[in-house]
């Protein structure tokens, strides 16, 4: 981004004091700020005004800070009502100037690893820019945005929700030419009490997008494809067939072509789906789509395949944890080939009223996964998962930890797992399962 002050006023309202000097980059964190940077003063449970001085010294050329705080005249500012509108405003207006094609994703579970995807196919063809990690909310997108060099001709958003209209104002923002919908999951459901209202607060993505443009959305779900909509629908879902996982890939074949992703998991062939579909409507070929895909870098604690070094295969999927997201990684360990196959899970967080039976209800999924052992982490799995599976498995094969004391499970996963063994680690981000994650690869032979 390169824009003078005085551009950034015409962009975002309010006016301009000190030089009108040009500014090559925007941050609203002091202890990340480059020389040129546009230091965002945001107002939230630490006033950003508090921390301008400290900016500056590190190099921030200028400041967005709002009218109730008085800067001293010589810094160069533009000053506006709301700073956080502020950056969301500068971050249409680059847009606007740059006026790439606009992928948006949204979904419970999986809109990161099919933003990955979709960039990687649509990078063979296009200058692409994707959201960095998982820069998803209203201070994460407009950030996305500003971060986009101005030769992108495709961006690949990424758009967050945990609360109705957020996905309006997000949409909104981003104007997308194409919405995916990946999945409707539990996630949030503490908030919306039931997966037909979140339905209904993800089909906000549709709020912005441009005439003509199309919705994809998986082909199975009805909550969405019962769903009245007012604009262009394509689904995605159906239609592969030879689903074959190995080590660290997973094989398939759509429409007589053979695909392989370096991800485990059925699910993940479903996210390659609709980004197959994506890069189709880009006119992308085949052969592009299909060494993309196998050559994907994915966003780290995505079900990520991990080798320690004595020798034990570790899924780590330690970033967020919900009913079906779980399954499905308990799913893909056991596809996976192993001596013996374990499972530690963490709470899922953010369940409300139904997270006692939400956690019950996995033991048909870890039942299936014909595990080892079961480690539990957190009080909701040893409250409502344990008794379930003890009454299974036998209290034997059972284990259960306090989230704030991991050093028994370590001990006990250290001595157990073997070589050629298999471990999933799946938990929301609140247990920090990625601790054990840590642990396990540092582990000594």
């Amino acid at each position: 981004m390169k824009l003078t002050l005085s551009e950034i006023t015409n962009l975002v309202g309010g006016y301009r004091q000190g030089v009108d000097l040009t500014v090559t980059g925007v941050t609203f964190d002091s202890r990340q700020v480059k020389p040129g940077d546009l230091f965002v003063a945001l107002v939230a449970e630490n006033d950003g005004h508090r921390y301008i001085d400290q900016a500056l010294a590190a190099g921030a050329v200028a400041v967005l800070a709002d009218q109730q705080h008085p800067l001293a005249e010589q810094i160069p500012a533009v000053i506006v009502a709301d700073t956080l509108a502020g950056l969301q405003q500068l971050g249409r207006g680059w847009l606007q100037q740059v006026q790439p094609k606009v992928v948006a994703i949204t979904g419970s579970n999986g809109k990161t690893t099919t933003k990955d995807m979709t960039a990687a196919i649509l990078a063979s063809q296009y200058k692409t820019f994707k959201t960095p990690e998982n820069f998803n909310n209203e201070i994460g997108v407009p950030m996305t945005l500003l971060a986009m060099p101005a030769d992108t001709e495709v961006l690949v958003v990424e758009l967050g929700m945990d609360r109705p209209g957020q996905l309006t104002q997000l949409s909104d923002l981003v104007r997308p030419d194409i919405a995916v919908i990946t999945m409707i999951g539990e996630a949030h459901i503490e908030f919306f009490k039931t997966r037909d209202k979140i339905a209904q607060a993800k089909l906000e993505i549709i709020h912005g997008l441009k005439p003509k443009g199309p919705l994809l959305i998986p082909d199975d779900e009805p909550l969405l494809t019962k769903a009245n909509l007012s604009v262009p629908v394509l689904t995605f879902g159906s239609g592969v067939s030879n689903i074959v996982s190995q080590q660290q890939t997973t094989d398939f074949v759509y429409q007589g072509e053979s695909f392989a992703i370096p991800l485990l998991g059925l699910y993940n062939v479903v996210n390659a789906l609709a980004a197959i579909k994506i890069g189709q409507l880009f006119q992308i070929s085949i052969t592009k789509i299909k060494n993309a895909l196998a050559n994907l870098q994915v966003t780290s604690n995505r079900l990520e395949y991990l080798t320690s070094p004595n020798g034990v295969t570790v899924l780590s999927d330690v970033y967020n944890a919900n009913p079906t997201a779980t399954k499905l990684a308990l799913e893909a360990l056991g596809n996976l080939p192993a001596h013996h196959h374990y499972a530690v899970l963490g709470d899922m967080l953010e369940l409300g009223e139904q997270a006692g039976d939400f956690h019950a209800q996995l033991a048909p999924a870890i039942l299936a996964a014909d595990l080892t052992d079961i480690y539990l982490v957190g009080d909701l799995m040893t409250k409502y998962l344990a008794p379930v599976l003890v009454q299974q498995l036998g209290a034997k094969r059972v284990h259960c930890y306090l989230t704030a004391n991991i050093e028994p499970l370590l001990v006990d996963l250290q001595q157990q797992l073997g070589t050629q063994d298999a471990v999933l680690l799946k938990g929301s981000h609140g247990i920090h399962l990625e601790r054990v994650v840590a642990a396990l690869m540092n582990a000594s032979s």
